[in-house]
């Protein structure tokens, strides 16, 4: 079988970040280079490719260094930590299919003088990263109880930002107002589109090593997927939402390639435990 290649390439630095969280993420070691470059080789990246990728993770504050007599190997900092401890949280726990939801919504209102043009664009980016949609110009909805308070300060504009939970009034139509506030078809046509790549692997059963970078591929788009989707509430989206067929089809294959991963990572990785930060 065929590699599998999403709708657009992954970047090296989400593969990296996917193989930390497998490999690296809650057991306090460090990985050798060496072996990183040895992952990301199978999976098609180059080595300066990779190099540079560790070198700007270190520069960005999301890999530290220790050096081990001549062989260098990267481990986790808190901030790292952090990011992948929501990507967990995200694929396992929240999941892609929102059935719990109490009604609830976050509104966000915001007023920022004409000429904030980039904080306006800031501001719409990391509310739309958030899972919220435009209900109208200055005020956008998110469903469930979201906090931005951080969000909000990191970017300068919590004197300009107003943020309140509400209830639907019980004439309000809340599945035409989610047709047009958020860009259901492009969503749904990455679910369908993960569906078609991924789930002939349910039943195939590949060599280690090729599982091991499978298994990086798919939970890396997985993940690319699922943080692009608000969870809305499935009962006001459409009978044929996608979310549920693809979640299934993520865990299948997950769970298919995990023990030749698992194999894989034994024999391949070079890991020491990491020693206390100064």
């Amino acid at each position: 079988m065929g590699r599998v290649t999403g709708e657009e390439s992954l970047r090296p630095q989400s593969l990296m970040l996917t193989f930390l969280g497998d490999q690296v993420l809650g057991r306090d070691v460090c990985v050798y280079s060496g072996s990183v470059i040895d992952v990301f080789a199978r999976a098609g990246i180059g080595e300066q490719a990779t190099r540079s990728t560790l070198t700007r993770m270190v520069n960005r504050d999301l890999l530290r260094r220790q050096r081990e007599g001549r062989r260098m190997y990267f481990g986790l900092t808190g901030r790292s930590e952090a990011v992948l401890r929501d990507g967990e949280r995200r694929i396992w726990q929240t999941g892609a299919v929102n059935r719990h939801w109490d009604g609830t919504w976050t509104l966000l209102g915001f007023s920022l003088p004409e000429s904030w043009q980039r904080q306006r664009h800031d501001l719409r980016s990391q509310l739309t990263w958030s899972g919220f949609g435009p209900l109208f110009n200055g005020l956008w909805i998110a469903p469930g109880e979201v906090d931005v308070s951080a969000l909000v300060a990191e970017l300068g504009l919590s004197a300009h930002v107003k943020v309140f939970r509400a209830h639907a009034d019980a004439g309000t139509d809340i599945g035409q107002m989610i047709e047009e506030t958020w860009e259901l078809s492009d969503l749904a046509g990455s679910y369908e589109g993960f569906v078609r790549r991924w789930q002939p692997w349910e039943d195939a059963l590949p060599e280690a090593d090729e599982a091991l970078v499978l298994r990086l591929r798919l939970q890396t788009e997985w993940l690319r997927i699922v943080r692009r989707d608000p969870r809305l509430p499935v009962k006001h989206l459409p009978d044929d939402w996608p979310a549920e067929q693809a979640e299934k089809t993520f865990r299948a294959v997950h769970d298919r390639l995990s023990p030749l991963a698992r194999d894989a990572s034994e024999r391949l990785l070079d890991l020491v435990p990491a020693r206390p930060q100064a």
